[in-house]
């Protein structure tokens, strides 16, 4: 073969190779064009985030105190009512001891002279309360027989709520974080409340291991009452005045694109010519509906929310974070 046909052959080869680099080219710009589409445009807009957690729980006793007699015998008098507040050694009620009990029975029987004489000489004996606090339950009344094993009146320091705290949301929950109480009795009243007390003994709940957390009302309410259903919003992150997008706007930053800041997620804008173009940003917090931008993009620009044909960029990365987290609208 001559130098002329071998000088031909090249230059066919070459050109072959161009119009396949090409169209290689187009069919990857094209590919990448059709691999997003875009669902809406949105805008960056600021506002304040809260992002909070929700648990359900009880209302219980915090020291709940059963006052039970020393001597058996018949109740007298009871001093109190449910619902009021006690002092220290405050009497609760007074009671007859069996004995006492039986010679003023048998004394009432010889006549009201009779009766007195052994009521002065033979006292009652009191029922006193070892703390302060509130009445939650008035058991007896008077002239019931009652044992040393029969709770008379319960006492309760102070009325709080024990919430049920899935593990994987433990690591959020602080002493003295801020919370919301909610009742089902009352759905539309809510209580301000602090973080008082966190357990650290789990119980398995349903094969999943809670944590009980003690939650205690700036000022406990008159409709508190003890068994009552409560539904607890802690405040886990509060942003004011920051930078929010739709959650579902934020991607992963794609890895065949160069990233300038080599921030790990992205928003996209679209360019002049028409271009979805990856802008890498550091986000903060996210309530699932909304999160934080906190650098890579400014306020009021235009974005585009995209989602990938083949599902890689379209998926929102907080979807699956703490599906018991919400955001509700600050009172």
């Amino acid at each position: 073969m001559n130098n002329k046909n071998l000088s031909l052959i090249w230059k066919l080869g070459l050109v072959a190779m161009v119009v396949f680099l090409v169209w290689k080219g187009c069919s990857d710009s094209s590919g990448s064009k059709k691999s997003l589409e875009i669902v809406r445009a949105a805008k960056i807009t600021r506002g304040d985030l809260e992002i909070k957690i929700t648990a359900t729980g009880e209302i219980k006793p915090q020291n709940r105190v059963e006052i039970k007699p020393t001597i058996s015998g018949r109740i007298d008098e009871v001093l109190v009512e449910e619902g009021e507040e006690v002092k220290q050694g405050q009497i609760l009620a007074w009671m007859s001891s069996t004995e006492r009990a039986a010679l003023l029975d048998a004394a009432r029987a010889q006549g009201p002279e009779a009766f007195e004489k052994w009521q002065n000489a033979y006292k009652p004996a009191p029922l006193i309360a070892p703390l302060d606090g509130m009445v939650i339950v008035r058991a007896v009344e008077p002239g019931q027989t009652v044992s040393t094993t029969d709770p008379v009146v319960v006492l309760s320091d102070r009325l709080i709520v024990n919430a049920q705290v899935d593990e994987t949301d433990l690591s959020l929950i602080k002493i003295g974080q801020r919370a919301e109480i909610g009742l089902d009795a009352y759905p539309d009243r809510f209580i301000e409340a602090k973080v008082d007390h966190i357990s650290y003994e789990s119980t398995l709940v349903n094969n999943v291991n809670v944590y009980a957390v003690d939650v205690l009302p700036d000022q406990i309410p008159s409709v508190f009452r003890s068994g009552m259903t409560a539904n607890v919003v802690f405040l886990v992150a509060e942003r004011k005045g920051t930078l929010l997008v739709p959650s579902e706007a934020v991607s992963a930053f794609p890895k065949h694109v160069k990233n300038p800041n080599g921030y790990d997620f992205a928003i996209y804008k679209k360019s002049f010519g028409g271009k979805l173009v990856p802008m890498p940003v550091r986000i903060g917090e996210s309530d699932g509906r909304v999160t934080e931008i906190l650098e890579g993009i400014k306020e009021n620009e235009e974005i585009v929310i995209v989602k990938s044909k083949r599902s890689e960029l379209g998926t929102n990365p907080f979807s699956a974070r703490r599906p018991n987290r919400q955001s509700r609208p600050s009172n």
